[in-house]
């Protein structure tokens, strides 16, 4: 029996056994587990043989940089983000990827990356967000509050290490105007269980051409449902945890899923979401 994990500090409510297990189903692989480990920072450094009982681990909060120290060999992605959220066991070497970026770049396939971008927020997952875009092009407006331009800067400088003539420029989302052809939240306002909040004003909204919102709870977000009442494209987080999982998957085994069903999985993950928040409300 192989056994897959994921894990953090705390974990409390995860989607990951869900999709794992369903991922699992669709290759055939009933010999497979999935489970929870919660691990605490200071056990994760004094216990790293632990790390290789498993086939396979997806790393999440606060791990996914201290682990690195714990791996034999980085893949480009990983080395690229300087992060780690997928381990896969080759023989007792431990190989350390990115499967995040791989997750919000094929949820975001239909969408303009390559336009004119803004982006709110320049944390973890904003920082990821804006390399990916400058990647593919786009012309990126970093939003963000007053204590993080400091932060943003740093990363308009990395940016421009990594994706030179990238056109970037930093703007208070206070102050955010003009017309976009992707508004992307990487904050985490609108999060269950404050789910009246919005991080931008009507206006903004219905200058952008479509939205993409990396929440995943509630499955449809306040700035969502404002977009798609305006007629506009609106894509949610959960696509994006579910195909970082499937990226986890083709690593580990080499796996291949069809299109439709991993849709299938996004939409359970979906009422999931849901059934939990009435449970907890």
């Amino acid at each position: 029996m192989k056994k897959y994990a994921l894990i953090g500090h705390p974990l409390g409510h995860s989607m990951s056994p869900l999709i794992h297990e369903k991922l699992f189903d669709y290759s055939g692989l009933s010999d497979c587990t999935y489970e929870l480990v919660d691990i605490a920072p200071e056990e994760l450094l004094s216990s790293p043989e632990r790390l290789r009982e498993f086939s396979g681990l997806n790393v999440t909060i606060p791990h996914k940089q201290a682990v690195i120290s714990l791996t034999d060999e980085l893949g480009e992605s990983a080395l690229r983000y300087n992060s780690v959220n997928c381990i896969d066991n080759k023989n007792g070497r431990l190989i350390g990827y990115n499967t995040d970026c791989d997750g919000f770049v094929r949820s975001a396939e239909r969408l303009p990356l390559g336009g004119k971008v803004a982006i709110l927020g320049c944390g973890g997952v904003g920082r990821m967000i804006a390399i990916e875009v400058a990647r593919h092009g786009g012309t990126i407006t970093l939003a963000v509050i007053p204590q993080d331009v400091k932060t943003a800067q740093a990363l308009v400088t990395e940016i421009l290490e990594k994706c030179p003539g990238t056109s970037i420029r930093i703007e208070l989302i206070s102050e955010l105007n003009g017309c976009f052809d992707l508004l992307i939240n990487a904050t985490p306002v609108g999060m269950f269980p404050k789910v009246d909040a919005c991080a931008v004003s009507d206006k903004v909204i219905e200058d952008c051409g479509s939205v993409f919102d990396v929440i995943y709870n509630p499955k449809e977000t306040l700035l969502m449902k404002k977009a798609r009442a305006m007629g506009k494209t609106a894509v949610g987080g959960a696509a994006m945890l579910v195909y970082q999982a499937v990226r986890a998957h083709e690593i580990w085994y080499g796996a291949e899923f069809d299109d439709g069903y991993v849709d299938q999985i996004i939409l359970e993950v979906e009422d999931a979401v849901e059934a939990m928040n009435k449970r907890d409300a």
